[in-house]
């Protein structure tokens, strides 16, 4: 998140203890800094990070290091909390951090801290998630999380909703409820003929998790239009509940690799 977010504050208030630097002024971090934590039998690896500015602002060479420390932090990662201020005017930079989570195919968990500090709290969450809704649409229904880091109020909330986006991010749909799912979905909204010839999709399946990755297979997947992919997105997203985690959808030439099979008694 941006300086100033309390990030180290954050981590210091979740595992009860002073082990992160912090100050009133903002910038104090300059290296990611991993802390062991231990949840229950679960064991963590928590990355304190540095801030993000805009990258205009980032002149320093010190501070050039620390931005690319931090962006390796998030590929490493496998859930990111995206740090906000509440005190402070919602930027779009904060949201191009969030967008950068889901490039590189984390599970996303956004946090804002100083929320008692906010006079309208329900009127600056509506308008958070009509930011996020316009400027990320690729992963909606991404958990908001708000508490105070300084007293630790609300901070209970934040590791079941980091719990929970970690699950789906591993999640796996087994195939018969996928192809039954696309089935419905294609009979409501048939793909955009190409060149008027029907676009027939015939199979999909889940290739992979962390992030849920899917293939669907068509004798002319490469003329589904982008604006038809990001409706089977949002269907899986609904259909199976998987806010809050990038999901991935491949169009892969070709037949029902499972046609003709025999199967198993």
């Amino acid at each position: 998140g941006p300086n100033g977010a309390g990030k180290s504050t954050l981590i210091n208030a979740l595992i009860g203890e002073d082990r992160m630097l912090t100050g009133p002024e903002a910038g104090i971090t300059r290296d990611s800094i991993s802390v062991d934590w231990k949840v229950g039998k679960r064991r963590i690896k928590l990355w304190d990070t540095a801030g993000l500015r805009r990258r205009a602002r980032v002149t320093e060479k010190l501070e050039k290091l620390s931005v690319a420390d931090t962006l390796r932090a998030v590929r490493f990662s496998e859930v990111a909390v995206v740090l906000l201020d509440a005190t402070q005017t919602f930027e779009r930079q904060d949201l191009h951090i969030a967008d950068l989570v889901e490039q590189e195919g984390r599970g996303l968990v956004i946090a804002v801290n100083k929320w008692d500090k906010v006079d309208e709290p329900q009127e600056v969450l509506r308008m958070l998630k009509e930011e996020l809704e316009r400027l990320l649409p690729q992963i909606r229904g991404v958990p908001i999380v708000t508490f105070s880091a300084l007293t630790g109020r609300g901070t209970e909330k934040l590791m079941p909703a980091i719990e929970r986006v970690h699950h789906l991010w591993n999640a796996r749909v087994p195939t018969a409820r996928l192809n039954r799912w696309l089935e419905e979905a294609t009979s409501r909204h048939q793909p955009p003929a190409a060149k008027g010839r029907p676009v027939n999709l015939k199979y999909m399946s889940q290739v992979k998790s962390r992030p849920p990755t899917f293939a669907v297979f068509s004798s002319r997947a490469d003329e589904v239009p982008t604006s038809y992919r990001r409706y089977l997105v949002n269907g899986l997203r609904e259909t199976f509940e998987l806010p809050g985690v990038p999901i991935r959808l491949f169009m892969r030439k070709g037949k029902n690799p499972y046609a003709g099979r025999k199967k198993r008694s």
